[in-house]
């Protein structure tokens, strides 16, 4: 069975609140993008468990993989077999894009299928949730409020449509770690629900991401991607996630002159 594995982007994010569990509170709207994708292919074996991968090479020995991660915990929770597991890494990683998740959450799809599990939304999101804080969002993959840990998701309408999309990733990635200790938690004045519920041209105004001030300081050229976004006619622009890629939302398809050193897609909502 062959999937793609599609990233997802971050419309605002707001860090509430630090939990006693060492994780944070937070809301965020995130967005699949589906034209930007890896391909996640899981076949049944007849002996152990083989992982390949190729394209962009992800630095970690095969079971830290979020793939073989996914595997080794439907095994436990559902008995699944022996398969081969093909990625064909397209999507950079440290990006905020949530790639890692995306695939992992490919192979829970697929291992469904692959063994006739016929597992419920309700199930797959609660195994998604057990490998990461975003993996839950790719068994809907669809546009959702996410709180909690960004596992709790609410459907939600955006006025996106005929918009374009500009993703850019500069060479640097930011770690989740990294990213998290240099957070300030508040409850904004304005929830990033309401916010959203403006046009989409008001959104620079009321809509942020609360890592980006310490995240931009440390890493100029994250901030600069952002600048040029706005430069080149950006409604709206704004660091996904934890970084370090940036987007930017256009009425007009874009164009963008961004060093070639950077990863660039352009695609229309």
């Amino acid at each position: 069975m062959i999937l793609r594995a599609n990233c997802k982007i971050n419309l605002g994010l707001d860090i509430l609140a630090r939990r006693k569990d060492g994780y944070h509170d937070l809301e965020t709207v995130m967005l699949p993008v589906r034209e930007m994708f890896d391909v996640v292919e899981v076949l049944p074996a007849d002996g152990a468990s083989t992982f390949v991968q190729k394209g962009i090479v992800v630095d970690c020995d095969a079971e830290s993989n979020l793939c073989v991660k996914a595997l080794r915990l439907m095994q436990r929770l559902y008995g699944v077999g022996e398969v081969h597991i093909s990625l064909d890494k397209r999507l950079p990683f440290g990006a905020g894009l949530g790639g890692g998740s995306s695939d992992a959450t490919a192979v829970i799809l697929a291992l469904n299928e692959v063994f006739a599990l016929g597992l419920s939304e309700a199930q797959l999101i609660e195994a998604a949730a057990m490998i990461g804080s975003d993996t839950a969002f790719f068994v809907r993959n669809t546009p959702q409020l996410c709180s909690g840990r960004g596992e709790q998701m609410t459907p939600i309408e955006l006025p996106l449509n005929g918009l374009y999309l500009a993703v850019a990733k500069p060479a640097e990635g930011v770690s989740t770690k990294e990213a998290y200790s240099g957070v300030k938690p508040a409850v904004p004045a304005v929830r990033l629900s309401e916010a959203l519920k403006r046009p989409v041209r008001e959104w620079r105004d009321v809509v942020k991401n609360d890592f980006e001030p310490h995240i931009f300081a440390a890493h100029p050229e994250i901030a600069s991607l952002k600048r040029q976004m706005y430069e080149a006619g950006a409604i709206y622009a704004s660091m996904s996630g934890s970084g370090s890629a940036v987007f930017g939302i256009f009425a007009e398809q874009p164009q963008l002159s961004i060093s070639t050193d950077n990863y660039l897609k352009i695609t229309k909502l």
